[in-house]
C-alpha cells in the first residue's frame, strides 16, 4: 500500500494493542485515543505499555500515528472551571504522545459558547501558548482538525484556522487536519473535480499545503453546507465516490496520512471495506 492509509483503531487491552491490530489489517496510518476519550482524569501510561508500543512499532509497517484527543476538551470554554479542566487535560494528551513517540495530537479547536469567534480563536491560542510553555521541547505537534461548524464551533472556515496559527508563538508545534465530512457540511465543495481543485488551492493559498499532515476521510450523512457532523461510509454519503476519487488521484496530497473515522463494529471490518473502496478509487 504506497498510500498512507488506514483507520482510528481501538486501543482496548492498551495502547500497544492498536499497533497489532492496524498490522493484521495492514495499514499504513492510524489514528488512536490514548486515554479514556469521555474522561477528565485518566491512568497513567505504565512503562510496560509505553515499551511495548514502541517495541511493536519498531517492526510494524505503520508510517503515520496521530493521537486524537478528549471529546471533552474545549481550549475556548466559557466556563472557566472547563477552561482550566480542559487545558490541563490537553497538557497531559501532549506528555502521553511524547511518551508513546507519537508525532501529532489531533484535536477539535473548540466551541466559543457564545462569547463570540473572535473572542474564542484568540483563547484557543492562547490554550495552546499555556500547554507548549509547558511542554518545553517536545515533538509532537498540536494538529488543528477543521470542523463543520455545528454550534458554536471555532474551526469550519480555513480562515479560522490560519488565525489561530498566527496567534500561536511556536508555529513550528503546529499542523492542521482536514476532515471530508467536516469541511464539506461546512460549505466546501470537494466532490465536484473543478471546486474541489479550487478548495485544494484555497487551503494552500491561506493555511499552506506544508502544514496539512492528516486527512480524515469520512462520507457526510448531510448535505453541503448543512453545518451538521455526520460520518457515513465512504461512497454511501453526500459526498459520494466522486469526492473521494478527487482526493485518492490527487498527487499533493500524497504525503498525507489519509484515516478513516467512519462508523464501525468492535472488530472493524468495516474499515477493511472502506480501505478496499479507497484502493479501488486510485486510477
Amino acid at each position: 500500500m504506497d498510500q498512507l492509509l488506514g483507520a482510528h483503531v481501538f486501543v482496548e487491552g492498551g495502547v500497544d494493542s492498536a499497533i497489532s491490530k492496524a498490522d493484521e489489517f495492514g495499514f499504513t496510518a492510524i489514528q488512536i485515543f490514548t486515554r479514556n476519550n469521555n474522561r477528565w482524569v485518566s491512568k497513567a501510561l505504565s512503562e510496560k505499555e509505553i515499551s511495548s508500543f514502541k517495541e511493536k512499532r519498531k517492526s510494524s509497517q505503520i508510517k503515520v500515528i496521530v493521537s486524537h484527543d478528549s471529546y471533552l476538551i474545549n481550549l475556548c470554554a466559557q466556563n472557566p472551571e472547563i477552561l482550566e479542566k480542559s487545558r490541563k487535560a490537553f497538557i497531559d494528551e501532549l506528555e502521553r504522545c511524547e511518551q508513546l513517540e507519537i508525532p501529532y495530537l489531533n484535536f477539535h479547536p473548540g466551541a466559543h459558547g457564545g462569547q463570540g469567534e473572535d473572542e474564542g480563536i484568540k483563547m484557543i491560542a492562547e490554550s495552546l501558548n499555556l500547554a507548549h510553555e509547558q511542554t518545553k521541547n517536545f515533538k509532537v505537534k498540536s494538529m488543528l482538525e477543521a470542523t463543520a461548524g455545528q454550534g458554536t464551533a471555532i474551526g469550519y472556515t480555513f480562515e479560522h484556522l490560519k488565525k489561530i496559527i498566527d496567534l500561536v508563538e511556536e508555529k513550528d508545534r503546529m499542523c492542521v487536519c482536514i476532515d471530508t465530512a467536516h469541511i464539506f457540511a461546512a460549505g466546501y465543495n470537494i466532490k465536484d473535480p473543478k471546486t474541489y481543485d479550487a478548495v485544494i488551492k484555497d487551503f494552500d493559498s491561506i493555511v499552506g499545503l506544508e502544514l496539512l499532515k492528516c486527512i480524515h476521510m469520512n462520507d457526510s450523512k448531510k448535505e453541503l453546507g448543512s453545518k451538521v457532523d455526520r460520518h457515513d461510509h465512504i461512497g454511501k454519503g453526500f459526498i459520494g465516490l466522486e469526492g473521494f476519487t478527487n482526493i485518492m488521484n490527487d498527487k499533493r496530497l500524497d504525503g498525507v496520512a489519509k484515516i478513516l473515522e467512519t462508523p464501525k463494529g468492535k472488530e472493524q471490518l468495516e474499515d477493511l471495506e472502506n480501505v478496499k473502496t479507497l484502493l479501488g478509487l486510485i486510477k
